[in-house]
């Protein structure tokens, strides 16, 4: 998740100060009502775990960080054991995937440098009780250059501010944020905006969605970039779409439950589907190596999650019920396991990564 810092007042009201800043220089685009509210929201809170607002696989169970662990591991063995290597998470939540993580890499040797892109203080103070040894950076552009990545990406793309365009009598427009009496609304704006649209998707029906992101985007130019240069793998854990789609995925989560996207601005998670289809080809025009998009319930089971439930129930078969539902939660199709996709990359001349059709690369 992005855990930037607002460029607004902490201590003002948000919606006071959009309604403020429409009513003086008229309507706002969506990317920018999104990109405050959620730097204003991340930065004043922790909203993880079942007295936040939402709660995520790593706190769902240790089943999850300790499989991308092993998964990192099988490929860093396999490609060398290559040292120095880095462990690199955007957006690490309580810090829970990188201690479940990190202490499965170790397991089979595997000890990385552990850097943490955090922009929020809050978030890291949380994160430094799980793992200890990290290392902060703001963004990517700090971390070492020297040696392989293994970057892990995990509901950290889904909440970059997103750019919608919708399709009118007159022709493409930006989808734009304004005010009705003291109620946020959405409207198309006034800049033709076709020549920013795919020319095989310009000829839409009146009232079609186009949303891209491009924070995502630039995060996954950079990764890709990275993996080339370096070597290393990454894996993008996110709710998503693997084929292109249009219409419109925003969504707001307040204390576990749905509301209006545009009714509590700083007050909630704003969030929207990734478009996994458009980070492969952008990883792809830098030269990385695409090693395949399925969904979570797949990969999970593919790498063994049933078998580690199992495992675990037996050391401790008085949580044996837990353990199963929250492997259950994690991979049932009406859960987690089908609305969320995992996409690897990897550098060119890197192995394969397990849970993957071989014939994807």
């Amino acid at each position: 998740m992005d855990h930037g810092k607002s460029g607004t007042g902490a201590g003002d009201d948000l919606g006071d100060i959009f309604r403020r800043l429409i009513s003086s220089t008229g309507p706002i685009s969506l990317m920018h009502f999104m990109g405050e509210s959620n730097a204003r929201y991340y930065s004043s809170r922790d909203p993880f775990g079942s007295e936040g607002d939402f709660i995520t696989a790593p706190e769902i169970s240790q089943m999850f960080g300790e499989l991308i662990g092993l998964w990192l591991a099988d490929l860093w063995i396999r490609g060398g054991r290559t040292e120095p290597v880095h462990y690199v998470e955007l957006g690490p939540g309580r810090g829970f995937l990188a201690r479940d993580a990190g202490r499965a890499m170790k397991r089979y040797g595997l000890r990385p440098r552990m850097h943490l892109v955090e922009g929020s203080t809050r978030l890291r103070d949380v994160q430094l009780e799980q793992v200890p040894d990290a290392i902060f950076h703001d963004d990517l552009s700090t971390v070492p250059m020297r040696g392989p990545v293994l970057i892990v990406g995990n509901e950290f793309l889904d909440a970059l501010p997103v750019r919608q365009l919708i399709m009118t009598a007159e022709g493409w427009r930006e989808v734009m944020v304004g005010v009705d009496g003291d109620e946020f609304v959405l409207l198309p704006g006034r800049q033709p905006m076709d020549s920013a649209v795919p020319e095989a998707r310009r000829q839409a029906e009146v009232g079609t969605v186009m949303e891209t992101c491009p924070g995502a985007a630039a995060n996954m130019f950079e990764v890709a970039g990275r993996l080339v240069a370096q070597g290393g793998a990454a894996l993008f854990i996110d709710y998503g779409h693997i084929q292109p789609r249009s219409g419109s995925t925003l969504q707001a989560v307040r204390a576990h439950q749905k509301l209006e996207p545009l009714s509590a601005p700083g007050q909630a998670d704003l969030t929207a589907h990734v478009d996994f289809d458009q980070m492969k080809q952008i990883a792809l025009s830098r030269g990385a190596k695409w090693v395949g998009t399925v969904t979570q319930g797949e990969w999970l089971r593919a790498l063994g999650i049933d078998q580690r439930a199992e495992s675990l129930a037996d050391f401790a078969p008085q949580h044996r019920q837990a353990l199963m539902s929250a492997r259950d939660r994690l991979v049932a199709p009406d859960q987690m396991g089908d609305l969320f996709k995992v996409m690897a990359l990897a550098g060119p001349e890197w192995p394969h990564g397990a849970g993957f059709p071989e014939d994807y690369s």
